[in-house]
């Protein structure tokens, strides 16, 4: 399954965090894949607390117990980091599978 996974942390624990976060990847457990990673140079939303960077990954994970192994290490170092599933769509069936979704057809 694909998750949105959010790192916030304080700009100044970043060393520690990244620390971290290299150690997993470098050679990350079976069973998780990162696809995407993103830093986040702005406010990314509203109340968006000053100092405070986010990373914004896209992975892909076959269990919690892989989840784990990978968050884990970040939040000792003072990360906060949470999951959101995600579901890939095919983008010209998007309205198609809504449709069905509903019971409807069309």
């Amino acid at each position: 399954m694909r998750f949105l996974r959010f790192s916030m942390f304080d700009v100044a624990k970043a060393g520690d965090v990244s620390e971290a976060s290299d150690k997993v990847w470098k050679s990350p457990p079976p069973g998780v894949k990162m696809l995407a990673r993103h830093i986040c140079l702005g406010i990314p939303f509203p109340g968006f607390p000053l100092n405070t960077m986010l990373s914004v990954d896209l992975i892909e994970a076959e269990s919690t117990e892989a989840l784990l192994a990978v968050t884990y290490p970040q939040a000792l170092a003072g990360a906060s980091v949470w999951y959101v599933p995600v579901i890939e769509l095919p983008m010209a069936e998007v309205g198609k599978l809504e449709w069905e979704q509903r019971g409807r057809t069309r």
